[in-house]
């Protein structure tokens, strides 16, 4: 049994050989050059600046064996290193610039993301909880000299009123819960207008602190044509039916619902364009907090439904901002295939 494993492991052996010989023959001189620069080379001394401290240290050397992982940590290594610093200013900013990357720093508590709008057309947004009145302003206050409108969300009156104190421009709507303030400076870049109409219906009234924050959301974020039709919720049809004309209108409906959730189902089996389903917390103990009503959307039987979070009037006014801007997308294209395949047009 040994003799035999033996001549198997040495016809294996000989076998392995031949091929790599036979390989090694039809693969051209280049491509082995080129396959051999994958191999990692020591990576020469480069140095990082600490942000905000002005630190320098040498950067990590990669000189193991050059696997995927080790090709990726490479490639966040050099985007760290592209990072700048001002060595944090007596505003306390720290800024550092890339296009679609790019971040400010505002004291030690917040990290600005000023390349999102170059990426999804969408501005950096502050949220409000879990911050103090101070640190809302500094955020709104360092994205004024980049961004047209700053916006923060889920604001409570003691805290704008402690805002207010701090920054007089701000303004607030108390039922969306929404703080603004324009923007200055010649970097502040202008939101763009977006063309079509977006509907925002609530089932009853106790809804419209969150169809209002999908409402000021949308305007703020360049929809001129956003309506606001509340308390037409299912208990009383009548209600909704002397509505659909208009509410026909738009391109894209978000229908925000507390209780059973049932009228994003509804509306969606009236209409021939998307519908936002925004369940809320409003409704007794076994609606659960808005689980109830959300699951109740989640299953609709009426195609075309999309469901966001419970109470998240935001998160619905952002999708619609996006199915609009899809949408002249998709007819900037049908136009320029017109126009090819018809050139005397």
């Amino acid at each position: 049994r040994t003799a035999t494993s033996s001549t198997s492991t040495a016809r294996l052996r000989s076998a392995g050989e031949a091929l790599h010989h036979d390989l090694t023959r039809r693969i051209p001189t280049e491509m082995l050059a080129a396959t051999t620069q994958w191999s990692c080379a020591p990576r020469a001394a480069a140095t990082t600046t600490a942000r905000g401290a002005g630190i320098a240290r040498p950067a990590p050397s990669h000189a193991s064996s050059c696997t995927g992982r080790h090709r990726h940590r490479r490639r966040r290594g050099d985007a760290r290193a592209s990072w700048s610093s001002n060595g944090g200013g007596s505003d306390g900013f720290s800024t550092s610039s890339s296009s679609e990357s790019s971040t400010l720093e505002v004291g030690n508590f917040a990290k600005l993301d000023l390349g999102r709008g170059a990426r999804t057309g969408l501005p950096e947004v502050v949220w409000g909880p879990g911050k103090t009145p101070e640190q809302i302003v500094r955020i709104m206050d360092a994205l004024r000299d980049r961004q047209s409108v700053v916006m923060a969300t889920r604001i409570t009156p003691e805290v704008y009123e402690a805002m207010r104190a701090l920054q007089p421009e701000i303004e607030y709507n108390p039922v969306a819960r929404i703080c603004r303030v324009s923007g200055v400076g010649a970097n502040s870049h202008p939101v763009a207008s977006v063309l079509g109409c977006v509907a925002v219906l609530t089932a009853g009234t106790a809804d419209m602190s969150v169809a209002e924050e999908a409402a000021v959301t949308a305007r703020l974020m360049g929809v001129a044509d956003t309506r606001l039709i509340v308390d037409i919720g299912v208990a009383g049809l009548q209600r909704l039916l002397a509505r659909v004309e208009e509410i026909r209108e738009a391109d894209v409906v978000v229908v925000v619902a507390g209780m059973d959730g049932a009228l994003p189902s509804v509306v969606a089996g009236l209409v021939d364009v998307p519908v936002i389903a925004v369940p809320t917390s409003i409704g007794y103990g076994a609606a659960l907090g808005g689980l109830s009503p959300m699951l109740s959307m989640l299953n609709s039987c009426a195609v075309g439904v999309t469901v966001v979070n419970v109470d998240n009037g935001f998160g619905a006014a952002m999708a619609a901002v996006k199915m609009l801007r899809g949408a002249r997308r998709v007819s900037g294209k049908i136009a320029s295939a017109a126009r090819e395949s018809d050139p005397y047009s």
